[in-house]
């Protein structure tokens, strides 16, 4: 119980500290507000893991907020070049994006060619790339939360986006 007394007080003492840690390397609201909860409920984790030689607990959540930020961050730089993969993959270099009814139908067209091509990966490979580009996880996150290790995961998420490439470039 008094585990539990000791993280209510240190949540509602810091909590904004941390927000504002987060917000400050993301820069958007609610992705701030995921991040913070996501690194309170580290902190309520890996508490036991804190080591008062190596520095003091303010620290140390800061740190660990600052560098659960800069994995989102990142994780939403690889979504969008995924995207801009995918979009020049679809449309070929160069070519315009008509915003007219006959290019709306082509553009529905070619993403439905990208959803049938990820389901046609085998299912390691479909469940990486979905935890990376859609749900938003680093690497390190999928390869924790598959219990998988983390060159496993690479590989996966590379020769998944290299079947990919190769699944909707044959489709177009």
């Amino acid at each position: 119980m008094g585990e539990r007394a000791s993280f209510e007080t240190f949540y509602s003492r810091y909590i904004g500290l941390i927000y504002s840690t987060v917000f400050r390397v993301l820069n958007n609201g609610s992705d701030a507000e995921d991040v913070t909860q996501d690194v309170m409920f580290m902190i309520w984790e890996k508490s036991p893991m804190y080591d008062p030689a190596r520095g003091k607990p303010l620290t140390w959540a800061t740190t660990m907020a600052r560098n659960k930020a800069i994995d989102r961050l990142r994780s939403v730089q690889r979504r969008l070049r995924l995207h801009d993969e995918v979009e020049k993959e679809v449309h070929g270099e160069g070519t315009p994006i008509f915003s007219s009814s006959v290019g709306n139908v082509e553009s529905a067209e070619k993403g439905q060619i990208v959803r049938s091509a990820v389901l046609k990966l085998n299912k390691e490979q479909r469940e990486v790339i979905e935890l990376a580009y859609f749900g938003g996880l680093t690497q390190q996150e999928i390869s924790t939360r598959l219990r998988e290790p983390l060159g496993t995961v690479k590989a996966r998420i590379r020769r998944g986006m290299l079947r990919l490439r190769k699944i909707v470039g044959s489709a177009l």
